[in-house]
């Protein structure tokens, strides 16, 4: 199997391309998200895809969208070949898509934390703190919070999210809208954690993104619960204090970090196994999700 890393759908103006999903426009209330094979860690994008992510990363996220019924999201169509028929001309593309509604993205990463990991443990390590709030002292890596905590993040379109506080946040989005966005980003994240946990999975943390529709209502988009934007953990093997055996892109940065690389493109080659392996990881955690 081959990987999906460019689109090109010639019937459609592209109006953007991240680091993993190409954005067309259909009309001017609708677009086409494509979900590509593409990988990311660290902020880079690697020449290498991992076959079938996409197709893994719509499933898993359009799942989850429909689980999540306590506020609205931009889906439209998830069979968007019926609506796009043209779409069978570029092989692989209809199941790596969405048809979505035309939205002004809030341009924050709204993560929600339920274990201490990742930049935030660096960031209690030495101040006692994640994301800007006091958190107890003599917390271990990978210990679960006493409860879920919110930290956002501005929303970098190239380069390195930047973590900021509550205050900050508030002035991006407004206070009323944040507000909301925290209550919403919480309980979704508890739903998913519980509904997780049932299966033996930990969900450690997740990132979210909100938009504002043409009506003004806060609506849920881009991905969610994807193993691109969350930590899931096995459980059985979970032990505070160590690095959890993960279903995400962690593998990928454990990997990466035995490396003499800066972090910075270019990106190094990846080994055909740590593709495979990566791939692997992806799959698994769909067939989990998808027993939901």
């Amino acid at each position: 199997m081959n990987a999906i890393t460019t689109t090109n759908i010639k019937e459609l103006k592209k109006l953007f391309s991240g680091k993993v999903r190409d954005i067309y426009e259909i009309d001017p209330d609708q677009w086409l998200i494509v979900t590509t094979d593409r990988i990311s860690a660290f902020d880079v994008v690697f020449n290498e895809g991992i076959p079938g992510k996409g197709r893994v990363l719509n499933r898993i996220s359009n799942k989850w969208f429909s689980k999540m019924t306590m506020l609205p999201n931009h889906l439209i169509s998830t069979n968007p070949a019926n609506e796009l028929p043209y779409l069978a001309n570029y092989p692989g593309i209809a199941e790596r898509s969405v048809i979505v509604k035309k939205v002004n993205r809030l341009p924050v990463e709204c993560v929600v934390r339920g274990h201490l990991f990742g930049s935030v443990y660096s960031e209690y390590k030495a101040g006692g703190t994640a994301g800007g709030l006091l958190l107890p002292s003599g917390l271990k890596l990978a210990q679960e919070l006493p409860e879920p905590i919110f930290t956002p993040a501005d929303k970098a379109e190239s380069g390195h999210d930047e973590n900021i506080d509550h205050d900050r946040f508030f002035e991006v989005v407004g206070e009323k809208t944040g507000r909301q966005i925290i209550d919403y980003a919480i309980a979704i994240y508890i739903k998913a954690r519980d509904i997780m946990k049932g299966l033996g999975i930990i969900l450690a943390d997740t990132k979210f993104e909100f938009g504002i529709d043409k009506d003004g209502t806060l609506i849920l988009v881009d991905e969610v619960l994807t193993p691109d934007s969350s930590r899931y953990w096995d459980g059985d093997s979970f032990k505070v204090g160590e690095s959890p055996r993960s279903y995400d892109k962690q593998f990928l940065r454990d990997y990466l970090n035995t490396l003499k690389w800066d972090k910075t493109p270019p990106p190094p080659p990846l080994p055909s196994e740590i593709i495979d392996k990566t791939r692997e990881k992806y799959l698994s955690i769909l067939n989990t999700i998808e027993k939901i």
